[in-house]
């Protein structure tokens, strides 16, 4: 069955706005930072699916600092603002009491996601929650109060797709970043 939004149409008009050497090299950046601000202390290092798991699989082996794994799987309900309207696919199962969460997603946007997560872990009695995205986009949308501790890159206020992030359910997989 053909795709309604077929990606090789969007990559024809998209500009690629980081490559792979890009990312490779803002992911060590960040693995020395984290590395630094857990000072041997051995997180729970959090991953969004889906869209954070590629960064999250780099970021893990640019770091030398041992972490524990889990994922989160959650999406807000459509319209929703607050977070309580958070829908779980999956919470985490590693103990945050008295820890450091490592959130780490593929974007911060608006932020309201990732804002319900990591208020989540703070009600579970995380320590502190550090946040580490790949790209964030600068816009005067983002949730008050909501920054991440730890960012690759930035991206435009556009459309972006590839590393982890989607174009309607497809290319993830694809090395760089793309803006339409």
């Amino acid at each position: 069955m053909p795709h309604s939004h077929p990606l090789n149409e969007a990559l024809a008009r998209a500009d690629l706005i980081h490559d792979r050497a890009a990312l490779d090299t803002a992911i060590a950046r960040l693995g020395i930072g984290l590395d630094e601000a857990l000072g041997g202390e051995r997180a729970v290092f959090l991953s969004v699916m889906h869209g954070g798991l590629i960064f999250a699989g780099h970021l893990a082996l640019a770091m030398k600092t041992d972490v524990e794994f889990d994922y989160v799987h959650a999406t807000r309900y459509r319209g929703a603002t607050v977070g309580s309207d958070l829908h779980w696919m999956k919470q985490p199962t590693a103990t945050l009491n008295g820890r450091t969460v490592v959130l780490v997603d593929d974007i911060l946007d608006e932020g309201k996601t990732l804002k319900a997560i990591r208020d989540f872990c703070r009600d579970r009695g995380a320590r502190r929650v550090l946040i580490a995205v790949l790209c964030e986009k600068h816009h005067g949308r983002r949730v008050e109060g909501m920054t991440a501790d730890f960012c690759g890159v930035e991206v435009p206020d556009r459309y972006v797709f590839g590393f982890g992030m989607d174009y309607h359910e497809q290319g993830r997989n694809l090395p760089g970043i793309y803006a339409i």
